[in-house]
């Protein structure tokens, strides 16, 4: 099937809500507080606290509360610097650092899985929502490359790696090494409507099992990264922590609607402190590394918290403003999440 079809059968098939909602679950107000926060005027996404480097994470990110909020002209200013700066690669995929203070910017040519699936699935979405083919051409080049290069078997199960170079079995003695939290569960069905000839369903599945299994300490939480040489364990190299990687695990699976009911409760259970902070885990000893305070932290258990067993969310989680790149963007992530399919939630 040739790529021209392609788009054109995807722009005749999508036509979901989430793509096309009339009223944005990311309202004017909180997009112009993210983005006079983190977005520069040449559409360079700030994580401003990372020495304010840029990534493609943080490119994807960007584009996708973009595109929920309707803000086209600031979609674009994204998009023309991802383009530009990022797409830098001779496979389709964005190199994932850039650095104002450095030459070239672009510090590490590598790629972040993560980060290419955020920038395909935020395009394909935009490109969908405001019919324009050229977005969906631009997402379904990179849906093909991620499924080309960044897709292998493994005992059976088809798995993401985290970058083209770097965590295969031949390229480390504790090889191959997964980031659960690159799985980005929604993402998964809009590009096999753009690369079919990828087993799309089949990654959700790994990944869902993959969560499923990779339980320790006491608290039975994931690690960031993940060896599967052998029965899966911390990867070496990596602190063997349940940190700011895999925190955003739940919220990717409830957003998707995969979310195992007990499984997202045992989670919440475990990264929940006393004083309802979420805490980060040394998975080896249990102990507490970080106690994390910023509302899109502490959102993330307490939407698990509604969802599954009805619990008020408080009010000060509900209501958006900007703190740090990270936790603003997963802030809103969430607060999108629930106004297009928990209203109960924020009432």
């Amino acid at each position: 099937m040739s790529r021209h079809v392609v788009v054109a059968a995807f722009l005749a098939l999508i036509t979901g809500p989430a793509m096309s909602q009339s009223m944005p679950s990311v309202s004017e107000a909180e997009w112009s507080l993210y983005s006079n926060r983190f977005v520069t005027q040449e559409g360079r996404v700030l994580d401003d606290a990372n020495d304010g480097i840029s990534h493609s994470e943080g490119q994807g990110y960007g584009l996708l509360l973009a595109q929920i909020a309707g803000a086209r002209a600031d979609f674009e200013r994204i998009w023309t610097f991802t383009r530009n700066e990022l797409l830098l690669r001779d496979d389709g995929l964005a190199a994932w650092k850039w650095q104002a203070d450095e030459t070239p910017n672009v510090t590490d040519i590598n790629n972040a899985t993560d980060g290419d699936i955020l920038i395909a699935y935020a395009l394909a979405r935009a490109g969908a929502g405001w019919e324009d083919p050229r977005l969906v051409e631009a997402a379904t080049r990179m849906a093909e490359a991620i499924g080309t290069h960044l897709t292998f078997e493994h005992e059976g199960q088809l798995l993401l790696s985290p970058g083209v170079t770097g965590f295969s079995a031949e390229e480390r003695e504790d090889g191959p090494v997964v980031n659960l939290s690159y799985w980005v569960f929604e993402a998964f069905p809009v590009l096999a409507g753009l690369a079919p000839n990828t087993d799309w369903e089949a990654i959700g599945r790994s990944g869902v099992a993959l969560a499923a299994k990779a339980r320790f300490s006491d608290r039975r939480l994931p690690p960031d990264w993940l060896s599967l040489a052998g029965e899966p364990k911390p990867a070496e190299g990596f602190p063997a922590e349940f940190s700011y990687n895999a925190l955003r695990i739940p919220l990717y699976l409830m957003r998707s609607g995969m979310g195992d009911a007990d499984y997202l409760s045992g989670l919440r259970d475990g990264m929940v402190g006393d004083n309802g902070q979420l805490d980060l885990i040394d998975l080896t000893t249990g102990d507490v590394t970080e106690e994390l305070t910023d509302a899109g932290y502490r959102i993330i258990p307490a939407m698990i918290a509604c969802v599954v067993d009805d619990v008020a969310i408080e009010r000060d989680l509900l209501t958006f403003a900007p703190t740090v790149y990270y936790p603003s963007t997963l802030h809103l992530l969430a607060l999108s999440h629930l106004r297009e399919n928990y209203v109960g939630c924020i009432e």
